[in-house]
């Protein structure tokens, strides 16, 4: 029987087989942001340790920074608080920092990929629960805690439980208009948020490879949504194109033997998986959230869920639609919008920010609503700035900021205000996530892009 890639990719980076499904695995890249960061290296070296491979961490600061134009280190309390640790730490332990005001500074979800840090077969961590996005290029990645954020820096490798292996297969094609983020929403709808718990999910099949390689780091990206710690794509020819000539991927030589290496790693034809699910992606619409977890989901255009008779349930929806302001079994779309986000680590590249300006291009937001645009790296800004697009966001009335979180989290001063409702084209839409009292419904950089212009929910091709 074939290995799968999750399987070729476990094996290769054993140090030690603990037994009772326990390994010790090697750790390839390591990223550090500066809201877990500083305080793993403070604790560390107050442990009079040292970090065991500092040419392979590197360190961004994106979740504490503020966004507005001409931010500094005051600019926010979070990074008034970590930044100047953080550098220092960095420089003490010889650990590469892209710093605010660097050329390669942003989320790191979004930089390792684009600098070339991220390759096949590697495993990469940091203290984000959503380095998984990672794995769109074939490489084990997944977050960390603070204690295992030391362990990583300390001794560059970590003992895991290996968990079982499931199988996303999805056949066909995505409709015109409906993104990699509508695809995941929607899986993590039809089978719950805990549908890949204890796994490691690879997404494989028709639709996925013919997306980007954008694409597939939304996809992945939510894939610690759907309750898997790790999610997965084969590298192949699109993984290759993405690569190459980046600034940190291999040349010469060392590229040839690194892309005969990658070529080795997609699951093998006779692969087996503990679980499968398939789907056809032509059957999946434009989706957005409608309650407090992300498989609180709907097709756009349908109504929100009306109260099931099992009364627990029913207490579950009852409560969630209460917190959103909503009526059971009453259609979302109409509903007013008072701030759109566009931007983090699920939906701040170049491919995001296109979609959303075709909706805005020659349009103008709606009266009252507050609409931003945050890109998720200096580098995804300059490309966007280079086709014109912050001059077509601004030219509709939203805010072309600096790279960073921003508005996906409420530490960094981006907040939604309380009570107010937010289409975000973020990851989560817990309770208190986007800040006290925040309304959010989670969707496309499109749809978000077509709320903004409609002062409500609606879809792209609305009417304004």
């Amino acid at each position: 029987m074939g290995s799968s890639l999750f399987e070729k990719l476990w094996s290769q980076h054993i140090v030690d087989d603990l037994g009772e499904g326990m390994c010790m695995i090697a750790i390839d890249l390591h990223m550090l942001h500066d809201l877990s960061g500083p305080s793993a290296l403070k604790t560390l070296f107050d442990r009079g340790l040292q970090v065991a491979a500092p040419g392979q961490t590197f360190a961004t600061p994106d979740h504490g920074v503020a966004t507005m134009p001409g931010r500094t280190d005051d600019s926010s309390e979070a990074s008034r608080r970590t930044l100047p640790a953080f550098r220092r730490l960095c420089a003490a332990a010889g650990i590469t920092l892209f710093d605010i005001d660097s050329a390669d500074q942003g989320i790191v979800h979004v930089v390792a990929p684009e600098l070339g840090l991220t390759l096949p077969g590697l495993t990469i961590v940091c203290g984000d629960s959503h380095t998984c996005t990672q794995g769109a290029f074939g490489a084990l990645a997944w977050g960390l805690g603070s204690t295992e954020i030391m362990q990583a820096l300390a001794t560059q490798s970590l003992i895991l439980e290996k968990p079982r292996s499931m199988r996303v297969w999805i056949d066909g094609a995505l409709r015109p208009g409906v993104g990699a983020k509508d695809l995941i929403l929607h899986i993590i709808g039809e089978w719950g948020a805990a549908g890949a718990v204890g796994h490691a999910l690879e997404f494989a099949g028709p639709a996925v490879e013919a997306m980007t390689m954008e694409q597939r780091m939304s996809l992945c990206n939510l894939a610690v949504e759907f309750g898997a710690r790790f999610g997965l794509v084969a590298p192949d020819a699109t993984t290759i194109a993405y690569l190459e000539d980046r600034p940190y991927a291999p040349t010469g030589a060392m590229w040839d033997d690194a892309v005969e290496q990658w070529r080795g790693l997609p699951s093998d034809a006779d692969a087996a998986f503990d679980r499968e699910l398939v789907l056809d992606a032509s059957d999946v619409g434009a989706q957005i959230t409608w309650g407090v977890t992300l498989d609180h989901v709907i097709r756009l255009g349908d109504p929100v869920p009306d109260l099931p008779a099992d009364p627990a349930q029913a207490t579950e929806i009852r409560q969630a639609l209460d917190y959103m302001g909503l009526e059971p079994a009453r259609a979302l779309v109409g509903a007013k919008v008072d701030q759109v986000f566009i931007g983090s680590c699920a939906n701040g590249r170049l491919s995001d920010l296109q979609d959303a300006a075709d909706v805005v291009r020659g349009r103008h937001i709606a009266a009252g609503v507050v609409a931003w645009v945050v890109p998720g790296s200096q580098g995804v800004r300059r490309a966007a700035e280079a086709l014109g697009l912050d001059e077509v966001f601004r030219r509709a009335g939203f805010e072309w900021r600096e790279p960073g979180c921003s508005m996906c989290l409420a530490m960094n001063g981006d907040m939604v205000t309380s009570g107010a409702r937010c289409v975000s084209t973020s990851n989560r839409n817990f309770v208190g996530r986007q800040g006290p009292g925040a309304r959010t419904h989670l969707a496309s950089p499109a749809t978000a892009a077509a709320c903004a212009i409609a002062g409500r929910i609606a879809a792209p091709g609305d009417p304004a």
